[in-house]
């Protein structure tokens, strides 16, 4: 994790599951929403609904990387690559 990014809330799945990932995160004023691993003799809490919105996120990026033109980034252009995906993310949510 940069030391220059500022996040409220860090979302990751149980394989991102260590001490000193947790830590780093808590000190630079953030909460860690990662579900503790098997092998932890210590269970760590983490905010379970929180972490539901997750899989939504991960499924719009798993729809979206069949539109082809989002894919291989035709676009040079930042503002013409984000309109594409802007027109993507309207077509998956009108299906």
């Amino acid at each position: 994790m940069n030391d220059g990014l500022k996040a409220d809330t860090v979302l990751a799945d149980k394989s991102y599951d260590c001490d000193r990932l947790r830590h780093k995160i808590k000190d630079q004023g953030g909460q860690a929403v990662i579900p503790p691993r098997k092998h932890r003799k210590v269970f760590v809490a983490y905010d379970e609904d929180l972490y539901k919105g997750r899989d939504s996120v991960e499924g719009f990026f798993n729809k979206i990387r069949h539109v082809r033109r989002v894919v291989t980034r035709c676009d040079k252009l930042l503002v013409n690559f984000l309109c594409i995906v802007k027109i993507a993310a309207f077509a998956i949510w009108l299906r």
